[in-house]
C-alpha cells in the first residue's frame, strides 16, 4: 500500500469516473485502474462498485475512503513541514465558512494570503454541518463558524464576539423605534435565514429559529434577504460586521437590540492533530487585521496561537 494508492483512490471516489480521475492525477487511466486493483487485492476488499454509474464507492470502501483522507491528510502535513525547514512557511490552506461571515471575512482574507509568498488558500462556503463533517474527514484544514459544544475531535480558538442589528423596512412598525426588544418583537413579521445560521448562538434562547409568517428564505444570504424586505415590509436580524456591507442610504434601517443584546463567537476551528502553526497564524493575522479591533477575543491581542 503506498500514498498515491491512497491519492488515486480519493480522486477517483471525489471524480466518480475512472477517466476524468487518471486526467486528475495525470497518469493513463489503464495505470490507475492497476494501481486500484492491486490496493483492492491487498485490502481483500472491492473499494468502488463499477457496475454503478456514476461510479461509487462500496460501503466498505467508504470506510476505506474516509480513512485514506486522514492519512494523506497527515502526510502532506509532513511534507508541509519538511519544506518550510528549507524554504520557510508554505502550503495551501483548505478552509471553509458559513455563509453569513463570508461577505465580511474571505475577499480580505484572500488579499491578505495574496501578500504572503508560497501560501495558498483555497476557500468555500458551507452550512455548520458540511463543514463539520469535512473538518472531521480531513478534507479541509480549518474552518470558521459559531463556537460549538466542546467535541474531542476539534480544537476550537476563540477570534471575536459580535452583536446582532435588526434590519428594519420603513414600511414596518418597528421602523419608529430606537431599539428592538428580542423578547416582545413581532415574530409574524420577521424574514429569517435558515435555522443554521443563528444555530449555536444566544439568539436560540431568545427567538424561535423560524419565522410565523407563511414564508421563509431557504438560503444563508444576507444581501438577498435584505432585497427581499425592501420589497415586502419586515425585518430581520443581521450580523454586526455586516454593517459595514451595506449601502449607505440603507443604514437607517439598522436598529439595535435592548440590552442584553443577541451577539455570537465566532471561532477558528481545527482539527486537535493539525500541526501546522504557521499556516494557522497566518490566518489568525489575517483577521485580526481585518476584524474592529474592539470585537477581537483578548487572547489573540497578546498572543500567538501555540499547538
Amino acid at each position: 500500500m503506498t500514498l498515491q494508492q491512497l491519492e488515486y483512490i480519493v480522486a477517483l471516489d471525489e471524480q466518480r469516473h475512472f477517466v476524468k480521475a487518471a486526467e486528475f492525477c495525470g497518469i493513463t487511466q489503464s495505470t490507475l485502474s492497476t494501481m486500484v486493483i492491486k490496493l483492492e487485492e491487498e485490502l481483500d476488499l472491492k473499494l468502488f462498485n463499477r457496475d454503478s454509474h456514476p461510479l461509487k464507492p462500496t460501503k466498505a470502501g467508504e470506510k476505506i475512503l474516509k480513512q485514506a483522507r486522514i492519512v494523506l491528510f497527515h502526510a502532506n502535513q509532513l511534507k508541509e513541514m519538511s519544506m518550510n525547514e528549507h524554504k520557510g512557511v508554505s502550503g495551501t490552506i483548505r478552509l471553509a465558512i458559513i455563509p453569513t461571515i463570508a461577505p465580511y471575512i474571505i475577499p480580505k482574507l484572500f488579499h491578505y494570503i495574496a501578500t504572503i509568498p508560497n501560501v495558498t488558500l483555497l476557500a468555500q462556503e458551507l452550512q455548520c454541518e458540511k463543514i463539520l463533517e469535512q473538518l472531521k474527514s480531513a478534507e479541509i484544514d480549518m474552518a470558521i463558524m459559531p463556537e460549538l459544544p466542546p467535541d474531542d475531535k476539534l480544537l476550537e480558538i476563540p477570534l471575536y464576539t459580535e452583536r446582532f442589528f435588526a434590519f428594519v423596512s420603513p414600511k414596518d412598525p418597528l421602523y419608529k423605534e430606537k431599539e428592538i426588544n428580542i423578547n416582545t418583537m413581532p415574530r409574524e413579521r420577521l424574514w429569517s435565514l435558515k435555522k443554521e445560521i443563528y444555530q449555536q448562538t444566544n439568539i436560540a434562547n431568545q427567538c424561535k429559529y423560524e419565522s410565523e409568517r407563511n414564508s421563509l428564505y431557504e438560503s444563508g444570504n444576507v444581501p438577498t434577504l435584505l432585497h427581499i424586505i425592501e420589497e415586502n415590509a419586515g425585518f430581520t436580524i443581521i450580523p454586526e460586521l455586516h454593517r459595514a456591507l451595506i449601502r449607505e442610504n440603507d443604514l437607517d434601517k439598522i436598529r439595535p437590540f435592548a440590552e442584553p443584546a443577541p451577539h455570537r463567537t465566532v471561532s477558528l476551528f481545527i482539527r486537535t492533530d493539525y500541526v501546522r502553526e504557521s499556516l494557522l497564524n497566518i490566518v489568525v493575522d489575517g483577521i485580526k487585521q481585518i476584524i474592529p479591533e474592539d470585537t477581537i477575543d483578548e487572547r489573540l491581542k497578546k498572543f500567538k496561537v501555540k499547538l
